[in-house]
C-alpha cells in the first residue's frame, strides 16, 4: 500500500491519537547514511514531543535487516505473543519485498501474517518493490473464512482518507512519484492480482478459429482450481513456461546469492469455469459489440467466444501486464526525493517545524550530492553554471532546495539592525559567513558557497586542492595542474603565503573580494560553476548554500556537515586514526559473514570478527547521531573528514599517474589494491567518493564534458583480510529529463498515433463496406462475412505496447544499470559474490573471480 503525499500526516496523527502508556515502542530501522540519519533525528524529535517511546536500530545492509527481523520485528506480532506496533524503515528495504524479508508473510498453511505490525517505508532508492507499493496485507474473509489480500480504505494499493491503521501491512510513503509516474504499473499489478488462473497455454499452431461454443474445453478448463487468493507462490504444479508470473527474484538477505530485481507476487484467483467463461459474467467473456450494418436490416446475434479463445485473450493481457512490470524493473537505479526532505514535510504538515528540524533536513538533502545520488542513480552529478549544489537531481533537486531556502527565510528573519550589514557584507561582496552575529546566534543563513571543501576549517589552498570539482578541471593530480592552480591564485591576487594559512585568519579584504575575483577569473579555466551567480531580482539566490552558526563555537555549511557525518560513518573515530596505522576492524563492513554465493568456503574470521565489526558499526552510527545535536562532537571529527579526502586525492592521483585505469568496452575500470590507504576504501561509501573523483577526472581528460556518457566506471577496493573485492559501479550521470518534459513528448507522440490510427480505421472501414457489399451481392449471409474486429484489436494493442515501450525507454534513459548487469553476469559466470549493500551497484566478490566477472561485465549495457 502507499500513502499519497497529500495524506502524509494521516498515519502519524492516528499514532498520536491512539498512543497510550501500554502501547509498544515504535521501532526505527535506520540506514547508515547521512540522509537517513538526519531523517531519524527529525522523526525522533516528533516522537519525543508526543511522549511516544521508540527504539532505534542501525541497519548497515540486508544481513542486518534479516537479523533485526528475527530479533525485533517478528516478536512484535500478535501471533507470536507480541502487541503489534509500528516499524519505520528510513532508507531501508524499499527495493525488496519487506513482507517476506521481515517475516510478515503467510506460509503455505495459512499461518503467520503481519500480526498487527505496520511497517512504514521511507526510501529514496528506486525502483520500488511493487509488492510493497500496491500489495495489501492478508486478511480473512468474514463469510467464507478464506485468506485474501484486501484492506478497507485502500483502493488498488492507494490509501484513502477512510483508511484506519492498526491491522498491519507495508505502507510506502509516496513522495509524489507513485501518483504521477506509476499509474501504468499500478494498473498492471492490480490486474495481475485479480486475474483468473490459467492452467495450460494455448498452442499457437492449433486451430484458433474454431468458434463452436459447444466444443469441449481443454482439460485445464474443466473446473476452478482451489487456490488461496493471498499469493501465487504455492502453485507448484504449473509446468507451463508461458504461465510464469511477472516475478523478479528477491534480493538475498543472507548474502547467499546475488539478487535479481524485486519480486512481484500479485495474488491470483481461481481459474474461470466453463459456465463463467461462456455466461458473460467475466470481463474476458464479453463478445465485441455488433457493429451497425447499413446494408442489411437484420443484425445477427454476437457469437460467444470459446474457452480457448478466452484463454488466449487472457494470456495476451497477462503478458502485456507482465511486460509493463518487467520493463519498470529493467529501467535501472535512480533516486527520488531525499528521506530527510520527506520527513520534514511531515513535520511541516503537523505544524512542528523549527530550526533544528530544518537544519537536519538541509544537511540530509545536501549529503546526497557527496555520494553522487542523482535521478539517474549513482553517478556523476550534472554540473551547471549555477554553481554550489545546483546540479543535484536536476530541476527536482533545485525545487527542493528552493523550498528549503524559503523555509530558511521564514524561520530566520533578519533583524532590522542587521539588514544594512547583510546588504553590504552578504549579497554585494559575497563574503562567506565564518562567525555568528552574536554569542547566542543559532540561525541558518543563505551563503554563496563555492565548490570548495571544508573551506572554513582548512586553508583556502587545501580546500581548493581537495575539491573534486576543481581537481578534475585543473588536472590537479599533475604538476601542470598544480601550476595551473597557482596561476589562478596569482591572477586573483592571492599570495601562496596567504592562501596556505587558515581561511578564518586570511586578510579580510581578500575574503571580501574572493567571490568577485572567482567570478572574474574562474571562467578562464573552465570553472563556470565554481561559485553561484549573483542574486536575481534582488532575492532569488539560485544555487546558494546554507550555513548555520552555533554562537562563537563554530560555523558550518550544510555540505561541510554532510562531509563530516559521512566520514564518521565510513572511517570511524578520529582518535583512532593516524597516518601510518589503522585498526583493521574499524573498516570492516557489517556484511553478513556467511558463505559467498556459489561457494562453500568457511568463514575466515569467525564470530569474533563479526561481533567486533558490528560493535564498530554501531559505535560509528551513534557517534554520527550524537554529532547532529552536539556541535563540539561534530567539530572534533572535522579532522576525520580531512584525512579521508587527503586519501582520496592521494589514491586518485596515484591511479592516474600510474595509468592503472583501464578502458573496457562499456566502461572504465580501476582497482585499489596497494598503498597506505587501501584498507580505507573497503567501505562502499568511501570507495564511491573515490570513484566519483576519478570519474570526473576521466570525463575531463577525455573531453566528454557536457555529454551524458563517458563517466561509466567500475571501482574495486581490495579487502585482503577477507579475500575479496568491494565493487562499485558508477553510471554516466548527465542531466535527466523532467516528468513534465516526458509528459509533453508522450502527448505529442500520442496525437501522432491517433492521426495514423484514424486514417487506418477510415481506410479499413471503406474496404470492409466494399467487401460486405460484394459478398452480399454474391449471395452470402451477413453472418458469414469475415469480421476483422479481432485484427483491429490486436493492432490497437500492439500500438499501445509500442507506446509503453517507448515511454519506458525514455524514462530510463541514462540510468545506472550496473545492478541489473551484475545480476546477469553472476547468473552467467557463477561468480562468488555477496550482496549486502542497499545500493544495487555495490557488491563484494572473491579475489579470484574478479577478472572473469569484469570481462563478462564489459559486454553488458551498464547505462540505460
Amino acid at each position: 500500500m502507499y500513502l499519497p503525499r497529500g495524506l502524509i500526516s494521516h498515519l502519524f496523527q492516528h499514532l498520536v491519537r491512539t498512543h497510550h502508556a501500554l502501547s509498544p515502542p515504535v521501532l526505527l530501522l535506520v540506514a547508515l547514511e547521512p540522509d537517513a540519519l538526519c531523517a531519524c533525528r527529525i522523526l525522533t524529535a516528533l516522537l519525543k514531543r508526543d511522549y511516544i517511546p521508540h527504539k532505534i536500530q542501525p541497519i548497515a545492509g540486508y544481513g542486518d535487516l534479516s537479523r533485526a527481523a528475527e530479533d525485533l520485528v517478528r516478536p512484535m506480532r500478535t501471533s507470536e505473543g507480541g502487541s503489534g506496533g509500528i516499524v519505520m524503515c528510513l532508507g531501508v528495504g524499499g527495493m525488496v519485498d519487506l513482507e517476506e524479508t521481515l517475516g510478515l508473510d503467510v506460509d503455505e498453511n495459512g499461518e503467520g501474517g503481519p500480526g498487527d505490525v505496520e511497517v512504514w517505508v521511507l526510501d529514496a532508492r528506486r525502483p520500488w518493490n511493487l509488492s510493497n507499493v500496491f500489495g495489501a496485507p492478508v486478511s480473512v474473509h468474514p463469510v467464507t473464512g478464506e485468506l485474501m489480500r484486501k484492506q478497507t480504505g485502500v483502493d488498488k494499493g492507494r490509501i484513502l482518507q477512510s483508511y484506519k491503521p492498526g491491522k498491519g501491512g507495508i505502507v510506502v510513503f509516496d513522495d509524489g512519484d507513485i501518483e504521477e509516474d506509476l499509474e501504468a504499473e499500478r494498473e498492471a499489478y492490480c490486474a495481475l492480482e485479480e486475474m483468473p488462473e490459467i492452467g495450460e497455454d494455448v498452442d499457437d499452431d492449433s486451430d484458433q478459429d474454431s468458434d463452436d461454443p459447444d466444443e469441449d474445453p481443454p482439460v485445464s478448463g474443466q473446473g476452478p482450481k482451489k487456490r488461496k487468493s493471498w499469493g501465487a507462490d504455492n502453485d507448484e504444479t504449473e509446468d507451463d513456461s508461458d504461465d510464469e508470473r511477472p516475478r523478479q527474484r528477491r534480493r538475498s538477505n543472507s548474502g547467499s546469492s546475488i539478487p535479481s530485481s524485486p519480486e512481484i507476487r500479485p495474488a491470483r484467483r481461481g481459474l474461470l469455469s466453463t459456465s463463467n467463461a461462456l455466461g458473460g459474467s467475466s470481463d474476458f467473456s464479453r463478445s465485441d459489440s455488433p457493429r451497425s450494418r447499413s446494408v442489411s436490416p437484420v443484425v445477427a446475434a454476437p457469437k460467444e467466444k470459446s474457452v480457448k479463445r478466452l484463454r488466449k485473450q487472457l494470456l495476451a493481457m497477462r503478458n502485456k501486464y507482465t511486460n509493463v512490470l518487467d520493463g519498470y524493473y529493467q529501467l535501472g537505479a535512480s533516486y527520488s526525493e531525499p528521506v530527510s526532505s520527506l520527513v520534514y514535510s511531515l513535520a511541516s504538515e503537523l505544524g512542528r517545524e523549527d530550526n533544528d528540524l530544518l537544519w537536519n533536513a538541509i544537511v540530509g538533502v545536501s549529503s546526497l550530492e557527496l555520494y553522487g545520488r542523482t535521478g539517474n542513480g549513482v553517478g556523476l552529478n550534472p554540473l551547471t553554471a549555477a554553481g554550489g549544489s545546483a546540479g543535484w537531481n536536476g530541476d527536482r533537486g533545485e525545487r527542493i532546495r528552493a523550498v528549503l531556502r524559503d523555509e530558511v527565510r521564514r524561520l530566520n528573519p533578519i533583524d532590522l539592525k542587521d539588514i544594512a550589514r547583510e546588504a553590504s557584507m552578504g549579497d554585494a561582496s559575497g563574503v562567506l559567513p565564518t562567525h555568528a552575529r552574536s554569542p547566542t546566534d543559532m540561525s541558518i543563513r543563505l551563503s554563496p558557497e563555492p565548490r570548495f571543501l571544508l573551506i572554513r576549517h582548512w586553508s583556502l589552498y587545501d580546500s581548493m586542492l581537495h575539491s573534486p570539482y576543481l581537481s578534475a578541471r585543473l588536472h590537479i593530480w599533475s604538476d601542470a595542474g598544480r601550476r595551473r592552480l597557482h596561476k589562478l591564485l596569482a591572477k586573483m591576487g592571492v599570495s601562496l603565503s596567504q592562501c596556505k594559512q587558515s581561511y578564518t585568519h586570511m586578510d579580510m579584504e581578500l575574503k571580501r573580494g574572493l567571490r568577485e575575483r572567482l567570478l572574474k577569473f574562474a571562467p578562464v579555466y573552465g570553472l563556470d560553476g565554481l561559485v553561484p551567480p549573483p542574486p536575481r531580482n534582488g532575492d532569488m539566490k539560485d544555487g546558494w548554500g546554507f550555513v548555520r552558526c552555533w554562537g562563537w563555537k563554530a560555523c558550518l555549511s550544510a555540505v561541510d556537515a554532510g562531509v563530516v557525518l559521512g566520514a564518521i560513518l565510513e572511517v570511524g573515530d578520529a582518535k583512532s586514526l593516524n597516518q601510518s596505522s589503522f585498526d583493521t576492524s574499524n573498516f570492516i563492513g557489517s556484511q553478513d559473514h556467511s558463505e559467498m554465493a556459489n561457494g562453500n568456503e568457511e568463514q575466515q574470521n569467525g564470530n569474533v570478527m563479526v561481533h567486533d565489526a558490528q560493535e564498530h558499526i554501531i559505535a560509528r552510527f551513534w557517534t554520527a547521531y550524537d554529532s547532529l545535536s552536539s556541535i563540539d562532537l561534530l567539530v572534533s571529527h572535522i579532522s576525520t573528514a580531512q584525512h579521508l579526502h587527503r586519501a582520496i586525492l592521494r589514491t586518485g592521483t596515484s591511479l592516474i599517474e600510474k595509468k592503472q585505469i583501464r578502458h573496457l568496452r562499456a566502461f572504465r575500470m580501476a582497482v585499489v589494491k596497494e598503498g597506505p590507504d587501501v584498507q580505507l576504501f573497503t567501505h562502499p561509501g568511501a570507495l564511491t567518493k573515490l570513484a566519483l573523483w576519478i570519474a570526473e577526472a576521466i570525463v575531463e581528460l577525455n573531453g566528454t564534458k557536457g555529454k551524458k556518457k563517458g563517466g561509466e566506471l567500475v571501482m574495486a577496493g581490495l579487502d585482503d583480510s577477507r579475500g575479496l573485492y568491494v565493487v562499485v559501479g558508477l553510471g554516466g550521470g548527465g542531466a535527466m529529463e523532467t516528468a513534465k518534459e516526458r509528459m509533453a513528448k508522450r502527448e505529442e507522440k500520442r496525437k501522432e498515433r491517433e492521426k495514423k490510427k484514424q486514417a487506418k480505421t477510415q481506410e479499413r472501414e471503406k474496404k470492409r463496406q466494399a467487401r460486405i457489399e460484394r459478398n452480399l451481392a454474391a449471395g452470402l449471409e451477413e453472418d458469414e462475412v469475415e469480421d476483422d474486429t479481432e485484427e483491429e484489436d490486436e493492432e490497437s494493442e500492439s500500438d499501445a505496447s509500442d507506446e509503453e515501450a517507448e515511454e519506458l525507454q525514455a524514462q530510463g534513459s541514462g540510468r545506472n544499470r550496473f545492478g541489473n548487469a551484475f545480476q546477469e553476469v553472476v547468473r552467467e559466470t557463477g561468480a562468488r559474490v555477496r550482496v549486502d549493500s542497499f545500493e544495487a551497484c555495490v557488491i563484494e566478490i572473491r579475489k579470484e573471480d574478479l577478472s572473469g566477472f569484469l570481462e563478462r561485465l564489459s559486454m553488458k549495457a551498464v547505462v540505460g
